[in-house]
């Protein structure tokens, strides 16, 4: 019996919708055995439900916050990494909380989803008042650490806040919902420049926004591309202000825009001289390699509907970054010698 999880894998079709069109959460399977107490599979089904309710496979999105106190600290780069890792785990309660806010707003929707309506609070596997309990204990927690955080912290706050405005209102609203999410990603840079009280390249937050852009761009072309019916069967409101030629335009756009920001951020950390200027030869080809392969599977192989699972799944965009990490590593041992 194939389960939801397979089929998000792409091991097998999608499920079967049961008779008369019923797509309402599954009913509760009876525990196993004659003697068996029903409340522990119930528990254990709640944890599971709680754990994919926050998606930890996520949360390496956050790891973007590191990347400042690794490129900018200079020969010893631990420290400054070290400095920054208060604000990583504020940013995974920040956007665990909003993984429970967006799945409580969209759970009606959510239902009537192919895959969607899988998710735990859509398919009944975690109740509503369990799902608010947990959001409202992930921002108690977001709070209290927040408070030992500094300055820092205020880049996660207002990460917080435009993220539960962006779950009921901006994620209908074309254009500003994919520019929502990159903002995200600049914030998380900018807490852990921050943190670890290394320089901001204006250079390196415009990479960052505008290859966040292709790939919010990208996802919205592959959900137009992989609806079968007309505006109606579109599971995301924003989409009818969408068409393919226009997400074309935009994620060519965006391409464009982020190989000349890293280029042109490669070239003014040049300017300090020594063995930074390797980083021009060494990494400039492999980030273009890599924007070619994503447009690659955006365009030719109709993929792209999971970012993160094309950027860590994919054979050639994993050897690509294993590339661009030992030639990264490479130089950091240079310099220190």
């Amino acid at each position: 019996m194939s389960t939801a999880s397979e089929y998000r894998e792409g091991l097998v079709g999608p499920p079967v919708h049961p008779p008369d069109g019923d797509t309402g959460p599954p009913t509760a399977e009876p525990p196993d055995g004659p003697g068996a107490s029903p409340r522990e599979p119930g528990r254990g089904a709640l944890v599971r439900g709680l754990v994919r309710l926050v998606r930890p496979h996520q949360w390496a999105k956050n790891a973007v916050v590191l990347v400042l106190p690794l490129l900018e600290s200079g020969t010893s780069p631990w420290p400054a990494v070290v400095g920054a890792l208060p604000v990583l785990v504020l940013f995974v309660l920040a956007s665990s909380a909003t993984y429970v806010v967006n799945d409580l707003a969209d759970r009606e929707r959510d239902r009537r989803h192919p895959v969607k309506r899988h998710r735990p609070i859509a398919s009944g596997a975690v109740p509503v008042p369990a799902a608010v309990v947990l959001g409202a204990v992930l921002y108690l927690a977001l709070l209290a650490g927040s408070a030992t955080a500094g300055a820092a912290a205020v880049p996660v706050l207002v990460y917080a806040v435009t993220n539960i405005l962006y779950s009921f209102v901006l994620k209908h609203v074309s254009v500003v919902d994919v520019f929502v999410i990159a903002t995200g990603f600049v914030l998380r840079v900018c807490a852990g420049a921050m943190a670890a009280s290394v320089s901001i390249s204006s250079w390196f937050l415009l990479c960052v926004f505008s290859v966040c852009i292709l790939l919010g761009f990208g996802k919205r072309r592959h959900e137009l591309t992989s609806v079968q019916g007309g505006p109606s069967e579109l599971h995301r409101p924003a989409l009818r202000a969408y068409s393919v030629p226009f997400l074309n335009s935009m994620v060519t756009f965006a391409a464009s825009v982020t190989v000349l920001a890293y280029v042109s951020f490669l070239q003014s950390d040049a300017a300090a001289g020594g063995m930074r200027q390797l980083r021009i030869l060494l990494s400039t080809p492999l980030a273009v390699f890599a924007i070619a392969r994503y447009l690659q599977i955006l365009l030719v192989s109709e993929g792209g509907g999971e970012p993160t699972r094309t950027l860590f799944t994919d054979r050639t965009m994993l050897a690509v970054g294993g590339l661009w990490l030992a030639g990264f590593g490479l130089l950091l041992v240079v310099q220190s010698w």
